[in-house]
């Protein structure tokens, strides 16, 4: 059938429209309009299909498209940015689902027409990983909730169970090409999701925001295999720029953690696991109240904060803001440490702290601050845990060890706002809290903040 030359037209305004929204999201000053622009290409996209296509059950779409929209627009407003890793990680899920059923279904219609063995092979790809995508994507979104533990999660002969689930669900896509049916599409559907369970469950929660950029890309490649069995150039296109993105991102991921992704994904089927403390340690630290701390930042010619999911869980980053300011209003130079993978997804402690109007030039990159953790007077850490830890410098044994962490344990003195001595979400004690200058300021984040900004400004 030939393509309308105002769908073609639409097709390309609306892939310039994404490739416009990623260039948008590349920069955080950007990122709000490139998300506004990637959104009303995705609308101007389902109007052409809509008009364009013939569609034989008008109602049925209608009331789906008008669900869909009502499920996004709530969720959306309801989350707050604390949960937003969760919402992409469904959402994303969502996508890869969504493929594999398309896929299945047609499935059905090609196993009558003889189709090219490509075709069978791009509808056998989608169903696998998209469905792997949906349940790693619900894992992903579980652990995240911390409906399920942080931890790796393993259990005996799972190296057998993946290998044999893996090599099953290969013979099941050559099953599809080979026997085209829905009964074997179904087969390579449970067998997919199976893959999805077994690829996420062993991965530590340090890790879990390389998982959510690799399975963003998986969903990407199987949106543009669906584009191409329904020769669907703006799938093809949006499929192809998701998966390009993840991919690339995971790869930048996983070198800011100092991982290999390999043993990031595989490392389970060695038979190992780095399993760390769940408990609360009883070793003595040195503690103080907000008195004394407001004391040590009032007297500091050089402050770094080091915000973490902590702060943002708290919402005590618009008092944080405040802090800073008076601190400034006093000489103090003060500047954020923003770890790669601080909060639980690359970029979300950022949006974070921009949603407290913190001027964007106070935000420095690991690489830029590490050399200057040695000139601190004072380094504050609210909220962080896992990405100033010395383990990852000094414990092979430890599952973060490699990653890349601000050197915060350099600074003359460091200053720990935590609730309670409980691990990071990696799951294992931090050396840094027994330091000789390390002191802990034990309390909620948001109303611990509150009465050290009131100490400050009493100085």
């Amino acid at each position: 059938m030939i393509t309308p030359t105002w769908v073609q037209f639409g097709y390309l305004v609306v892939a310039v429209c994404f490739i416009l929204a990623l260039k948008g999201l590349s920069s955080p000053k950007t990122a709000r309009r490139g998300n506004l622009i990637g959104a009303a290409g995705a609308v101007v996209a389902v109007v052409i299909v809509f008009f364009a296509a013939p569609l034989d059950h008008v109602l049925p779409i209608l009331l789906a498209i008008a669900v869909g929209t009502a499920i996004g627009v709530i969720g959306a407003n309801r989350v707050k940015m604390t949960g937003m890793p969760q919402l992409v990680a469904l959402f994303n899920g969502v996508g890869g689902g969504a493929a594999a059923i398309i896929a299945l279904v047609e499935l059905g219609a090609l196993a009558d027409h003889h189709p090219p063995a490509f075709d069978l092979i791009a509808t056998a790809f989608t169903i696998l990983v998209g469905s792997i995508s949906f349940a790693g994507s619900i894992v992903t979104f579980l652990k995240l909730q911390e409906w399920m533990t942080t931890r790796p999660v393993t259990f005996l002969g799972y190296p057998i169970a993946y290998v044999a689930c893996l090599v099953a669900a290969l013979g099941a896509a050559v099953g599809v090409v080979l026997v085209p049916s829905v009964a074997v599409g179904g087969l390579l559907t449970l067998l997919g999701l199976a893959l999805g369970v077994l690829l996420v469950l062993p991965v530590g929660g340090a890790d879990v925001p390389i998982v959510i950029s690799l399975l963003n890309a998986f969903t990407g490649l199987s949106v543009a295999a669906t584009g191409y069995v329904f020769e669907n150039l703006l799938l093809l296109v949006a499929g192809t720029l998701v998966g390009a993105a993840g991919t690339l991102l995971t790869i930048l991921m996983a070198r800011a953690m100092g991982r290999s992704l390999f043993s990031t994904l595989f490392g389970a089927l060695r038979g190992g696991s780095t399993l760390g403390a769940t408990t609360a340690s009883d070793r003595p630290v040195r503690s103080a109240g907000p008195t004394d701390v407001a004391i040590m930042l009032g007297y500091a010619n050089r402050v770094i904060i080091v915000p973490g999911y902590g702060l943002a869980v708290a919402q005590a980053q618009h008092t944080l803001h405040q802090l800073v300011e008076v601190l400034q209003q006093r000489g103090t130079r003060v500047d954020y440490a923003i770890h790669p993978v601080a909060g639980r997804m690359p970029g979300h402690m950022n949006v974070l702290l921009a949603e407290a109007q913190v001027p964007y030039q106070q935000l420095k990159e690991m690489t830029e601050i590490n050399g200057e953790f040695g000139q601190a007077d004072v380094v504050l850490v609210v909220g962080a845990n896992d990405v100033v830890n010395p383990a990852a410098e000094t414990d092979p044994k430890a599952p973060i060890y490699g990653m890349p962490i601000l050197k915060v344990n350099q600074a003359r003195q460091v200053v720990f706002m935590k609730r309670s001595m409980r691990p990071g979400f990696a799951g294992i004690e931090n050396e840094l809290l027994f330091a000789p200058t390390t002191t802990l300021l034990f309390g909620d984040a948001k109303d611990t903040m509150s009465k050290l900004l009131a100490e400050v400004k009493s100085l």
